[in-house]
């Protein structure tokens, strides 16, 4: 019998890539959401044989511990998750819910690796290159999350807590973990949040904060100028959600990962402005001169978020090797679409 896997926020934009990695791979899959961000939406796994899907809150530590009794993983990738207007329109919201829902997650783990005959192998936590948010030294390095100043947002500072249980709950209740910090997920998936709260951009409300579908809606609807949070210098690392689920799917059944974190991020990295220019060049053509409007960015917007990506590499033999231009060609049609028939 193929081992068993329980994904909870399966139904979420990383996490139906993880769904379908681990399918993929043979694995029976079992995931928990509770439709918080995008309501009850369809995925192309739903019908799937070794899929098994719980429509409820991962805060219910007593259903968490019954589903988990029957599995041989958790990866545990349930938030409340979005943009840099999501930081400041829920900053609270960010952070109580989600150490609820770790602290679930970690006493139901902790049960069932306690009374489950030893089925429930490891958990597989999913962290956030915000870990990094304080920091002035590049590339980020794992375990310098633990010597430069702790992130200013409260979301970053929740997903460094999240690092922090998984190796309080191995010190005291040796529950093995692996922790993975995803950079930047960029693919196709992501719908408006219900509560996603609408702010103005240049001529163009936009109710969606990560800035390749911001980008990519503000053209289609045939913004120009083109607006852009900051000076358009930031840098970010626009890794392909296919390949975060690959290795996150590796880091989870790798021997090498235990008790180990790791950055999963494309070595590549681009400034917002040159992103802008490569998404306005794929839907404008060559000819179309773009011109941006630098608006003022909000509090948290980090200047450079750039990871060591050796380490993975290097321990798991991965590495997120698909282009921007790969992404783009994938991502701005599905886009294009949903604002076409409203759904974004």
């Amino acid at each position: 019998m193929s081992e068993k896997v329980l994904v909870s926020g399966s139904a979420g934009f990383i996490g139906g890539y993880i769904v379908e990695e681990l399918l993929s791979r043979g694995y029976q899959v079992v995931g928990i959401d509770n439709y918080s961000k995008y309501g009850k939406i369809t995925k192309s796994y739903d019908d799937h044989p070794d899929y098994a899907f719980h429509e409820g809150d991962v805060r219910d530590t007593a259903l968490m511990a019954e589903l988990l009794a029957g599995c041989d993983h958790f990866i545990a990738g349930a938030a409340l998750i979005g943009g840099i207007s999501y930081f400041h329109t829920y900053a609270y919201d960010l952070l109580a819910t989600n150490e609820r829902i770790i602290a679930s997650s970690c006493d139901a783990a902790i049960k069932a690796h306690a009374v489950g005959s030893g089925r429930l192998q490891k958990v597989t936590y999913m962290s956030s290159s915000m870990v990094f948010e304080s920091t002035e030294v590049w590339p980020s390095v794992e375990g310098s999350e633990r010597r430069v100043p702790p992130p200013l947002s409260s979301y970053g500072f929740q997903k460094l807590a999240v690092e922090y249980f998984a190796r309080a709950a191995w010190d005291q209740y040796k529950l093995p973990y692996t922790i993975v910090r995803p950079f930047n997920c960029v693919g196709i998936g992501e719908s408006r949040a219900l509560g996603d709260e609408e702010i103005l951009s240049g001529n163009v409300k936009l109710a969606m904060s990560h800035v390749v579908p911001d980008l990519v809606q503000k053209i289609v609807k045939g913004q120009d100028p083109l607006h852009i949070l900051g000076t358009g210098e930031q840098i970010r690392h626009y890794t392909y959600g296919g390949d975060l689920a690959r290795g996150i799917v590796t880091a989870m059944e790798h021997p090498a990962a235990l008790n180990d974190d790791f950055n999963l991020s494309t070595p590549d990295g681009h400034s917002v402005a040159e992103l802008a220019e490569a998404i306005w060049r794929k839907i404008k053509g060559p000819d179309v001169p773009l011109r941006l409007v630098c608006d003022d960015p909000f509090e948290h917007d980090v200047r450079r978020r750039v990871p060591a990506t050796e380490k993975a590499e290097r321990v798991l033999g991965f590495r997120a090797d698909t282009s921007l231009e790969d992404m783009l060609d994938e991502v701005i049609p599905w886009i294009a679409a949903a604002v076409e028939n409203g759904t974004i």
